[in-house]
């Protein structure tokens, strides 16, 4: 595919497609965290309806967000958790890790009385704070950190990483899999790149794509695996094309000046929402780079995270107010 024809906006490709879906509605708020939410991530399958969340008050807390109670407390030793990950096929394994430089892997089935006080396992490699982990499967976890590496690790030998990737030049801040392939994973990093990696490949970064004037804080796969979704600190969101190697849409508000924590799309795909650091969230039609389709407001704080359910049916917006936000 040459430049040319890589760089066609979506806009001129997409006239006489159906207009996009309503902006989804509050439906319920999950309080139970006291202090600032970092992170959350929801389960997959047969576990699609429950979350993940962790929080500056020491407590990873696990929702059956559907009947909006909690299932699980998991007691931490540190406060300053950055990230958090639900294993996708067994709905068994809860990680986090933030400013402790280390991974803790939970198992909730090593419940007392709905608590869990002790990590499976403990991985220790990196030498900066982890800023975001993810499941593979039930066996391997990737993490990112400020120590400008990522590290695939197999929980079946967790004394050691299994294998590193160190090509970024700055704070690596987010990682995401390819839901259609689990052998890829993109990266997110301070030195403006977001990177391709395919773990079965000796030479493992497959795609360098450029673009962002500032950290890039947050990636997403479109739901093909085809195309990454990138938010910065630049105020702007991007889609890249990983087979033209291109970017081919800007998502920007002029009117938004602060920077972008987190990005989800729908299952369709055919919307990004987009947290943003002045309490607000905004829906974009990815076919449409001109404005956002509307906004969710309802957090009286940062946005700090957000996730759209594995089946499609909810967004979880996560904020500085110590709440989450369920909308469908």
């Amino acid at each position: 595919i040459d430049d040319a024809t890589s760089a066609t906006k979506l806009v001129q490709i997409s006239a006489g497609k159906k207009p996009p879906p309503a902006i989804p509605q509050l439906r319920k708020k999950l309080a139970g965290h006291t202090k600032k939410v970092f992170a959350l991530q929801w389960g997959g399958g047969a576990y699609a309806k429950k979350l993940v969340s962790a929080s500056g008050d020491q407590n990873l807390l696990v929702w059956n967000a559907s009947k909006c109670i909690r299932t699980h407390v998991i007691k931490l030793k540190f406060a300053w958790m950055m990230t958090c990950a639900y294993e996708p096929t067994e709905g068994r394994l809860i990680a986090t890790g933030g400013l402790d430089n280390t991974c803790s892997v939970f198992n909730l089935s090593m419940t007392h009385k709905g608590e869990i006080n002790k990590p499976q396992f403990e991985l220790q490699a990196h030498d900066g704070y982890l800023a975001c982990c993810r499941f593979l499967d039930n066996r391997r976890i990737l993490t990112c950190s400020g120590d400008s590496s990522c590290i695939l690790w197999d929980l079946e030998k967790p004394d050691r990483p299994d294998r590193k990737f160190s090509e970024h030049s700055a704070d690596v801040m987010s990682v995401a899999v390819a839901s259609t392939n689990n052998n890829i994973f993109a990266s997110g990093s301070c030195d403006g790149t977001a990177r391709i990696w395919d773990i079965r490949s000796r030479n493992a970064c497959q795609r360098v794509f450029m673009g962002h004037d500032s950290d890039i804080n947050s990636v997403e796969f479109l739901g093909n695996g085809y195309s990454l979704g990138t938010g910065s600190d630049d105020s702007s969101a991007r889609l890249f094309d990983l087979r033209a190697v291109h970017e081919i849409a800007i998502y920007q508000n002029p009117k938004v000046l602060c920077g972008i924590t987190s990005i989800a799309f729908s299952k369709s795909g055919r919307l990004l929402f987009v947290g943003y650091d002045d309490y607000n969230c905004l829906m974009w039609d990815v076919l449409s780079e001109t404005e956002p389709l509307g906004e969710l407001g309802g957090h009286a704080e940062r946005i700090s995270c957000l996730g759209v359910s594995q089946d499609g049916t909810a967004l979880c917006t996560g904020s500085w107010d110590t709440t989450l936000l369920v909308w469908a």
